[in-house]
């Protein structure tokens, strides 16, 4: 595995620890040099943390992300030496989000998961659970709701603890498909939705924020010099979840870390802390 320490001192230009006494949670802010090592240090923290989990409870859960930033993540971990890190065959495969399209759609993202990631490593079939975009917006919404719930074993009313969601942002601070001003923002009941996306024409299923809220550790990968302003927004801003959906990680009681690149760190402020403060 590579050395973090040797990672930090040579490719990190900043890093900020923090923690919110206020509800026990604790957010971490990197930045690395470049596109390859935030790619490296996330998969970094993804196997540590998925390798803590099936040794503490002998299965662990993850979220995946979808849209180009994972993707170069996913091939990282589907090499050696992060392939060799985790009993992969001991994980629950979910999605945060998925584009209303084919599982071999070009956009789909779970064929960006499979493709990089998951008919790479050894994991069964029955561990992988996709969003099926086949049933249509609200059915596949509701029948992904019901396979978590099965396979996390709670009832109506309870919520899994996903041990990893991973996300990346858009550059309208979206993150899964949690647009700004979109209803599933508001969502106080169900774990997944059908979200209609009227800036994108279209509807996406995602999770809501109450999966978010009681997730054990997010993980948030964000690279490029386009997400620099959405980036000092979501960091530096006051708390405006319906204006910047990432705002919503500010009040996630679980480990939250953001890993992001020099470019999209570009417009922080010396002073910005890990997350913004609540209001």
């Amino acid at each position: 595995m590579p050395s973090t320490k040797r990672q930090q001192s040579q490719s990190s230009i900043a890093s900020w620890n923090g923690r919110r006494s206020t509800n026990h949670m604790s957010c971490r802010l990197e930045i690395l040099r470049d596109e390859r090592l935030a790619a490296e240090r996330a998969a970094h923290i993804l196997t540590e943390t998925l390798a803590a989990a099936i040794q503490k409870r002998g299965w662990a859960s993850i979220a995946l992300a979808g849209g180009r930033t994972p993707r170069l993540l996913y091939e990282l971990l589907a090499q050696p030496p992060f392939r060799d890190a985790v009993a992969w065959e001991q994980i629950e495969w979910f999605w945060g989000d998925e584009r209303m399209v084919p599982p071999d759609h070009d956009e789909s993202n779970y064929r960006l998961a499979a493709e990089t990631l998951l008919t790479v490593l050894p994991i069964p079939a029955y561990r992988i659970h996709r969003v099926l975009t086949e049933l249509g917006p609200e059915q596949a919404a509701a029948a992904y709701e019901a396979t978590m719930r099965a396979v996390f074993d709670v009832s109506e009313g309870e919520v899994p603890h996903f041990d990893l969601i991973l996300l990346g942002m858009g550059q309208d601070g979206h993150i899964a498909s949690l647009f700004p001003h979109t209803p599933a923002l508001q969502e106080t009941r169900r774990l997944v939705v059908a979200n209609p996306v009227p800036a994108l024409s279209t509807t996406r299923i995602t999770i809501t924020p109450v999966l978010l809220q009681a997730a054990r550790s997010v993980l948030v990968l964000v690279t490029g010099s386009e997400k620099a302003q959405t980036v000092r927004r979501a960091l530096e801003d006051r708390l405006a979840p319906l204006d910047i959906p990432a705002h919503l990680l500010a009040t996630v009681p679980g480990e939250v870390t953001w890993i992001l690149d020099q470019a999209a760190a570009s417009l922080l402020s010396v002073e910005s802390g890990p997350c913004p403060e609540r209001q």
